[in-house]
C-alpha cells in the first residue's frame, strides 16, 4: 500500500510518502528485521547479534504464539513437511525405476541374477591416433566413479590406424587379468603373501578395486566387438560374467555367437539404463582422449623452438594446459614459468604463430564404426592430462545409494 501510494503521488506530481522509501529500503536488505523460528536455538543471542551486524540494525529472533505470524509459521512448517515427503517419493521412485531396469535386463538377457554391477568399455581415437579406452562401472543402477579407469591402447594401435575389435580385446584382457590378480592372496608392497601369519597384526595390503567381477560386461559395438570380448574371457577361464554389445545404429543388443541381435522395447527401463552406461563410457573415453591429443599437439608445436629442451617444454605444457591457451599468453605470462626467459618466450610465440595450425577450443567430434560397432573419435583442446595409462585424476563426485561420493581414476 505504501509503495502504491508513493507511486500515485509521484504520478500526480506530489512527493512520495515516507513509508514508501522505508518499504523500498526494507525490500533491498537481504536480512529481515525479524526472523520467526519454531523454537529458539541455544545460541540465539549470538545468532541475533551476527544477523544484526549483517543487516546494520537490530534483528530479532522470535517464536510466534498467536495471530498472523503464528499462521505464517504453521504454513511454512506444512510446506517443509510436504517438500520432505515429495523428496522421499522421488527417491523411492528412482530406486523403483532402477530396480525395474535391472530386473528388465535380467529377464531380457536370461541372467541368473540381476546385474547389480555393470561395466562398459568404449574406445576413442581420431583417425587411428591417440587411441584410448575407457571402463565405467555402475552399481545398483548408479555410476561408481571411484572404479572408472582409462587405458592407453598399446598393442592394437599404431601406424595411423585403429583396430577397434583388437582394442576391445586388449582392454578386456587387461581388466580381467587385474581381476584375477586382485582376487588372489593379499600381498604387501614387496610382493610378500600374507595368509594368516601367527602372532602378527593385519598387514598393509594393496587396495583391490578389481577383485570383484561385473555381473554384466557391456562393450560399445556389435557382433565383432562382443565376440572379441567373449573370446578373451574364454581364454582366461572366466565363466561367470555375461557379455553383451550395444550398437549405436539401432540400439541393438548383441550376444556372443548369436547371428541376430536382441531388440529391447524402446520404452524399456532396461534399455534406457544400458544406454546411460554406454553414453557414460563414451564421455569418459572422449575426455581422456582430448587431454592426450591436446598434450601431443602442444608438444609437437614446441619442438621447433630452438633452445627449448624437453624439461621446459613439459613445464609449459603443464602450466598452460593447451595449445590455445599458450598461444593467447603474453611474453610476461610465459616468463612466469620457471626457466623461461624473455627471449625463449618470444621464440615460443613466434613458433606457434608460424605453425599454421588452426586449433580451436571446440573441434567437431566424429565417430567411426567397425562393422556395427564402436570406434568413437573426438578432438578438442581440453586441459592436458598425463599421457600414461591408468593414472588417478581429480575428484568428481557421483551420487551413491548410501551417500558415498567417489572420484574417477585412471587405472594404476
Amino acid at each position: 500500500t505504501a509503495q502504491f501510494g508513493g507511486g500515485r503521488a509521484a504520478e500526480l506530481g506530489g512527493s512520495p510518502q515516507p513509508e514508501s522509501d522505508a518499504a523500498a529500503d526494507e525490500s533491498l536488505n537481504p536480512v529481515p528485521k525479524e526472523v520467526l523460528v519454531p523454537c529458539l536455538p541455544p545460541n540465539a543471542d549470538e545468532l541475533s547479534e551476527w544477523l544484526s551486524r549483517l543487516r546494520g540494525s537490530r534483528v530479532a529472533l522470535r517464536v510466534p504464539q498467536r495471530g498472523a505470524k503464528r499462521a505464517l509459521a504453521d504454513t511454512v512448517h506444512r510446506n517443509a513437511v510436504e517438500a520432505l515427503q515429495q523428496h522421499k517419493l522421488r527417491r523411492a521412485g528412482d530406486f523403483t525405476a532402477r530396480s525395474a531396469a535391472l530386473q528388465n535386463i535380467q529377464e531380457s538377457l536370461g541372467l541368473v541374477d540381476a546385474p547389480l554391477r555393470i561395466e562398459c568399455v568404449d574406445i576413442s581415437h581420431v583417425q587411428g591416433t591417440d587411441v584410448v579406452g575407457s571402463l565405467v562401472v555402475f552399481e545398483d543402477g548408479l555410476p561408481r566413479k571411484s572404479d572408472y579407469r582409462h587405458f592407453a591402447i598399446r598393442e592394437a594401435a599404431g601406424d595411423g590406424r585403429s583396430d577397434d575389435v583388437a582394442s576391445i580385446a586388449e582392454v578386456t584382457r587387461r581388466r580381467f587379468l587385474r581381476h584375477l590378480s586382485d582376487a588372489g592372496p593379499a600381498t604387501d608392497g614387496d610382493g610378500t603373501t600374507h595368509a594368516g601369519e601367527a602372532g602378527a597384526g593385519p598387514p598393509p595390503v594393496k587396495q583391490r578395486r578389481f577383485a570383484y567381477p561385473p555381473n554384466l560386461y557391456v562393450v560399445d559395438g556389435g557382433q565383432p566387438q562382443v565376440n572379441a570380448a567373449q573370446a578373451v574371457l574364454d581364454e582366461l577361464g572366466i565363466t561367470d560374467v555375461a557379455v553383451i554389445g550395444l550398437a549405436k545404429r539401432l540400439e541393438e543388443v548383441w550376444l556372443p555367437a548369436e547371428p541376430d541381435p536382441l531388440i529391447m522395447p524402446r520404452n524399456s527401463e532396461g534399455l534406457y539404463l544400458l544406454q546411460r552406461v554406454r553414453d557414460e563410457a563414451h564421455r569418459f573415453a572422449v575426455s581422456y582422449h582430448r587431454s592426450l591429443r591436446s598434450k601431443r599437439m602442444t608438444a609437437s608445436a614446441l619442438d621447433t623452438v630452438r633452445g627449448l629442451g624437453e624439461t621446459r617444454r613439459k613445464a609449459l605444457v603443464t602450466h598452460f594446459g593447451s595449445l590455445a591457451r599458450l598461444r593467447q599468453a603474453s611474453v610476461q605470462e610465459i616468463t612466469a614459468v620457471p626457466g623461461i626467459g624473455v627471449a625463449t618466450a618470444t621464440a615460443v610465440l613466434e613458433a606457434l604463430g608460424a605453425t599454421g595450425t588452426e586449433t580451436t577450443e571446440t573441434e567437431t567430434e566424429t565417430e567411426t564404426e567397425t562393422g556395427t560397432g564402436t570406434g568413437t573419435s573426438a578432438s578438442d583442446t581440453d586441459p592436458v592430462g598425463d599421457d600414461q595409462a591408468e593414472r588417478p585424476v581429480g575428484d568428481d563426485q557421483a551420487e551413491r545409494p548410501v551417500g558415498d561420493d567417489r572420484a574417477e581414476r585412471h587405472d594404476g
